[in-house]
C-alpha cells in the first residue's frame, strides 16, 4: 500500500501532502527560550547534526543518546502522518530543553522562535549533492511525491517545485540573517573536512565546555560508518510502507562529490548555469 500523495502548497511552499494537514499548528507553534533548533534544506546533514548536538548535551554519554530513536529525541516540527503523533504534538509533550528539527526557510519559521531568541544551527550543503541525495530519498520515502525520472526531478529542483521549494532561496535566506539573529551557520562540506573543528563550533555556540576525550568520543560516534550502524540514528525501525531501505538506504553515502557519479555532462552544465544565476546576488559560496 502506497501512502504517496502529491505535494501541497502551504504559505506558497510545496510540502509533502500529509504535512499540509497540520500546517496551522506548525505556524502557531510556541517555542521556549531554551529550545535549540536544527534547520536545513532537506538532505543537508540534519540527522548527522542532530546526533552531534544530542551527544554534546549528554556530555558524550552514548547510553543517554541510545535512549530512543533520533526522531523522538529531536522531533521534526512539520512532520505529520495519519495515525502517528505529529511533530508539534511530540514537541509540546517534551520537557525542556527541547531539540527541534525543521526544514523551514526563514520566512516560514514560527514567529515564536524569533520572539524567544532561540539558538538555531543551520547547515547548508552544495546543491549537486543535495539534488542527488534528495532524489534517492524520494525514491525510498513514500510520504513524498513520486520523484519521476532523475532528469524530471532535476528540473523540478531547479524550478523550486520540490518539497520545501527553492534550494538557493533557502540557503540564502539563512545566510542573510546569520549575524542579526542567534544563528550558527555551518557547511556540510566543512563537517566532512574537519569534524572536530565544526563540533567545537557547535559546543561554543551552545555553551558547552567538554574535554578533548569527550570531543573525540563524539566525533567517533558521529562518523558516517557509526551513524549508519546506529539503530537509534539510521531510521531502520521506520515501517517499510513509509521508508523502504531496500530501495535506497536512508543513510546512503554521506560524502561530498557523489554527484559526479550521477549527473551527465549536460545535467551538470544545467546545474552550473542554475547555480551561477541563483547565487549571483550573494557572497555565499559552496565546495563541490
Amino acid at each position: 500500500m502506497s501512502v504517496r500523495t502529491p505535494a501541497k502548497l502551504v504559505s506558497g511552499m510545496p510540502v509533502a501532502g500529509s504535512f499540509a494537514e497540520n500546517w496551522e499548528n506548525v505556524q502557531v507553534f510556541q517555542a521556549r527560550e531554551d529550545d535549540l533548533l536544527i534547520d536545513t534544506y532537506p538532505k543537508s546533514g540534519t540527522t548527522w547534526l542532530s546526533e552531534i548536538v544530542d551527544l554534546i548535551l549528554c556530555d558524550g554519554d552514548t547510553e543517554k543518546t541510545q535512549r530512543r530513536a533520533i526522531y523522538k529525541r529531536v522531533p521534526f516540527l512539520e512532520f505529520t502522518v495519519p495515525g502517528l503523533p505529529s511533530g508539534t504534538e511530540l514537541l509540546n509533550a517534551l520537557e525542556s530543553r527541547r531539540l527541534i528539527k525543521s526544514h523551514l526557510p526563514v520566512d516560514l519559521l514560527p514567529k515564536s522562535f524569533w520572539e524567544k531568541n532561540c539558538k538555531i544551527i543551520y547547515v547548508a550543503r552544495n546543491p549537486k549533492d543535495v539534488l542527488v541525495s534528495y532524489y534517492h530519498f524520494h525514491r525510498m520515502a513514500a510520504l513524498h511525491p513520486e520523484p519521476g525520472t532523475f532528469e524530471e526531478f532535476l528540473h523540478d529542483f531547479i524550478k523550486g517545485t520540490v518539497c520545501y521549494g527553492s534550494w538557493s532561496d533557502h540557503v540564502k535566506s539563512w545566510w542573510k540573517i546569520r549575524h542579526q539573529r542567534n544563528v550558527l551557520y555551518l557547511f556540510y562540506e566543512d563537517l566532512l573536512e574537519d569534524p572536530k573543528r565544526e563540533i567545537r563550533k557547535v559546543m561554543r555556540f551552545i555553551e558547552k565546555d567538554l574535554s578533548e576525550d569527550v570531543l573525540e568520543k563524539i566525533h567517533q560516534q558521529t562518523t558516517f560508518a557509526s551513524m549508519k550502524e546506529n539503530k537509534m540514528a539510521n531510521f531502520s525501525d521506520i515501517p517499510t510502507a513509509i521508508m523502504d531501505h531496500t530501495i535506497s538506504p536512508f543513510m546512503r553515502k554521506g560524502t561530498c562529490g557523489d554527484w559526479k557519479n550521477q549527473l551527465t555532462v549536460s545535467q551538470n552544465e544545467t546545474l552550473d548555469e542554475y547555480y551561477k544565476k541563483a547565487m549571483s546576488d550573494t557572497d555565499l559560496t559552496f565546495h563541490f
